[in-house]
């Protein structure tokens, strides 16, 4: 059951907002929203990915996913998250862990068949990055893994953007970094898979994009995942 709205995110809840996350986040009041889940860029360069999560070639276009471009705009981010949220769980790839701050606690998710080749041969190990506190132990609802086995999942056989992760690993993340009726926030929501695997799970979402036909998308999945919960205009940046 999903609970009352915060009055004070009378304008970005349950929407998906096409601008600068950073412009977006600055604009929220501290501890407005429960989690962020997001997964953000990595910086490795990306121009096309073949790999089995991604059967198709793509780019990015409104930002370089360079280390020199990525990791400036990764820890801004983050700090705004950090801000706004009680928690925050992100995926933030091999290339940059690193330069991420010290987090709360370190998870992985496995995949068995790779996501990904790497400098050392086929990446098989996701890491999460969890920074707050678990929601589960916080209210006494006992302890859960931080961490979890991809065995079965795959990404959409149609994917819309280059980096779209399975559903399965969205709402996997979701649920690990909330409760029902939670209100989630993706700074860096793609195709809309945070948003869709907040409206299976029973939480309200915030998605934040830069490029319109992402977000066109992300409206579309969102629309099918949910019939009842009507296309709304984004907040103006």
């Amino acid at each position: 059951m999903r609970r009352e709205k915060d009055p004070r995110l009378t304008d970005y809840i349950d929407r998906v907002i096409c601008g600068d996350c950073l412009e977006v986040m600055r604009g929220l009041p501290d501890g407005c929203v429960d989690a962020v889940v997001t997964d953000p860029p990595y910086g490795v360069g990306l121009k096309a990915t073949r790999t089995k999560h991604a059967q198709h070639s793509a780019v990015y276009e409104s930002i370089e996913d360079s280390p020199d471009e990525i990791i400036p705009l990764v820890l801004s981010a983050l700090k705004e998250c950090r801000r706004i949220a009680k928690r925050v769980v992100l995926t933030p790839g091999t290339r940059l862990l690193q330069h991420y701050p010290p987090a709360d606690d370190i998870g992985s998710i496995f995949f068995p068949n790779g996501a990904g080749l790497g400098r050392w041969g086929f990446i098989t190990t996701h890491p999460i990055l969890y920074y707050g506190k678990c929601p589960y132990l916080e209210k006494g609802l006992g302890a859960r893994p931080n961490g979890v086995s991809a065995t079965h999942w795959n990404r959409r056989e149609n994917t819309e953007h280059p980096c779209e992760k399975p559903i399965q690993m969205m709402r996997w993340l979701v649920e690990r970094a909330s409760l029902p009726g939670d209100t989630i926030l993706d700074p860096f929501l793609g195709s809309g898979t945070t948003a869709v695997a907040c409206v299976e799970t029973g939480r309200h979402f915030i998605g934040i994009e830069l490029e319109e036909k992402y977000c066109e998308i992300a409206r579309r999945r969102i629309a099918e995942a949910t019939p009842s919960l009507f296309a709304k205009e984004a907040v103006p940046i």
